[in-house]
């Protein structure tokens, strides 16, 4: 079988982890929870793949380290990262549980990168043994060079089995209009826009109008960035299939200790001595008093 590109930069830890080398940084990856809401409890349903990077041993912003790569070098470290992810998945995370890696759009314009970027994510994932099922390529904010090339992009990875998410619906090329066009298997929502949806009657109803419309759609959803037990109440209230943030859960590096919640107490819960999420209904106290009620409705992107 052909070697991948991405595994020429990885090196294998002791503990069945991986690392990747590229110049001077070491790239380790960190997976974060996301939950499902299921029968008043909460559920590991899926992790987040993130990069981290260290020079030196000391640790460089994810920022930091992806605005000094070279734009010719972009698509290499993006498959030297979704390489890092699924071996570490494979490795070290529940095998029940999707996969979130992230695609930038822009990168894969022509149709023989497409085809190269699939032969090499598929040879990773049989070293890893994870199937196709299990992995959504998280479609990123960036613009892809044309819609033609982004719809070729998107029907060639779904072709091979892969499930579609759009990420920072809400945000900037991410409105209604996209999610028609791509038929996505997810939509997440921008973190920043639904916590200011969540401060008026208003815009929770709005929330909810968009998550029941996807649901009929058969399309699910994540509301990310929940950092406050009353925002996880509006998140169920709004009917949303999955939740992902700080209140919750953070962001470990591998190998994760996320494996507590493979052992709960009863099928599909959540071990509740565990302290990194609430025991018992994942709903909070009732919502406290909210600040005063501002403006909602589509966020215009600052980057």
């Amino acid at each position: 079988m052909a070697r991948s590109a991405g595994l020429a930069h990885i090196v294998r830890n002791d503990d069945g982890t991986s690392t990747g080398v590229w110049g001077v940084h070491a790239l380790k990856s960190a997976f974060q929870p996301i939950f499902a809401f299921e029968e008043g409890r909460l559920r590991i349903a899926a992790f987040e793949g993130l990069i981290r990077a260290f020079r030196d041993g000391e640790p460089v912003s994810p920022g930091s380290f992806f605005h000094g790569v070279p734009a010719v070098d972009r698509f290499h470290v993006e498959t030297l990262t979704r390489t890092l992810h699924l071996l570490n998945a494979g490795a070290c995370l529940d095998p029940k549980a999707l996969l979130f890696v992230n695609f930038d759009p822009s990168l894969f314009s022509d149709r023989a990168v497409v085809e190269v970027a699939l032969r090499d994510t598929r040879l990773v994932m049989h070293e890893a043994g994870i199937q196709p099922a299990r992995v959504v390529c998280e479609m990123t904010e960036q613009k892809s060079g044309s819609r033609a090339a982004l719809f070729h992009f998107v029907g060639m990875l779904r072709t091979h089995g892969f499930r579609i998410a759009v990420d920072d619906y809400g945000a900037d090329d991410s409105d209604i209009a996209r999610i028609d066009e791509l038929r996505p298997d997810i939509v997440k929502f921008d973190a920043k826009w639904i916590s200011r949806l969540m401060l008026s009657g208003p815009g929770f109803a709005l929330l909810r109008t968009m998550v029941s419309t996807f649901r009929d759609r058969g399309i699910a959803t994540v509301f990310e960035g929940i950092e406050e037990t009353w925002q996880l109440e509006i998140a169920e209230r709004c009917g949303a299939s999955m939740v992902q943030g700080f209140v919750l859960a953070r962001p470990e590096l591998a190998p994760t200790s996320f494996s507590v919640f493979s052992r709960p107490a009863a099928a599909g819960a959540i071990a509740p001595e565990d302290p990194a999420v609430p025991a018992g209904r994942p709903v909070a106290p009732p919502v406290r008093p909210q600040p005063a009620l501002r403006p909602f409705g589509r966020r215009r992107s600052s980057r």
